[in-house]
């Protein structure tokens, strides 16, 4: 889970306006620090399998958020990519 103040700083990187809670950047980033906390639990806890189901739901919704992003906005898709680390 991630705390109140870790969300609103995530959210702070990538906010195109002041506000901006919602947009498919945000989300993106939101999702990617979830995916990370929850690999680490899964690398404790490796027998929990509904945290692993959520874990690849949240990685499908992020997808589509990139898919989305893609389409629509290509720059500023290649400029979340670079800031978050992630692959094409």
């Amino acid at each position: 889970m991630l705390t109140k103040q870790k969300k609103a700083r995530t959210m702070k990187e990538v906010q195109k306006h002041e506000g901006d809670t919602g947009s498919a950047g945000v989300q993106v980033a939101l999702l990617s620090k979830q995916i990370d906390a929850l690999a680490l639990h899964l690398k404790k806890n490796n027998k929990d399998k509904h945290s692993r189901r959520g874990l690849l739901q949240m990685v499908a919704d992020r997808r589509k958020h990139l898919k989305y992003l893609e389409k629509n906005d290509k720059r500023s898709y290649n400029a979340l990519i670079k800031k978050l680390g992630l692959k094409k």
